[in-house]
């Protein structure tokens, strides 16, 4: 995904891509340290200098991060976007199926920590247990799927029990 600015296309200054993209300066700059871009021409006083390539990838490293992928998979799938061909898209949909299975696993540990949560707020509301649920709750030392026991539930919901 980069190709040095040509004549044709305009170049960018660090803090006009930053505003295309939606990335911060100082982010740009990390992603350029760690490998994530590669590191642009420079006009002959030093300063960076961006075209429509770099915009993409930046573009593409941002929205990639916006669903959660992580800067490993990101860079796994900006060497597969240099590959044409259905070998390099088996790739990529194995790499974003892997990825949306740990996201629907985040939103049932979510709905989980969301019915303990409601469950507390609910039995503080309605004073029916002597002291405060939410604090008990809070200060389990197991972790919020085994306060109260699992009895069998795949998602992890835990109740609050006294």
């Amino acid at each position: 995904m980069r190709s040095s600015a040509s004549e044709s296309s305009p170049a960018l200054s660090i803090g006009e891509l930053s505003r295309r993209t939606g990335v911060n300066i100082e982010t740009i700059r990390y992603y350029e340290r760690i490998k994530m871009l590669p590191a642009p021409p420079r006009t002959a006083s030093g300063r960076r200098v961006y075209g429509p390539a770099e915009t993409r990838s930046l573009a593409f490293i941002r929205r990639s991060r916006e669903l959660g992928f992580t800067l490993d998979e990101i860079r796994a799938l900006l060497a597969l976007s240099t590959e044409n061909g259905k070998a390099a898209c088996g790739e990529v949909r194995e790499l974003a199926a892997r990825h949306l299975g740990e996201v629907r696993a985040k939103i049932a540990d979510l709905r989980a920590l969301e019915r303990v949560l409601a469950e507390a707020v609910r039995s503080c509301d309605a004073g029916e247990l002597p002291g405060c649920p939410l604090i008990d709750v809070l200060s389990a030392s197991a972790p919020l799927h085994l306060v109260g026991g699992r009895r069998g539930r795949k998602s992890g919901a835990a109740t609050i029990c006294r």
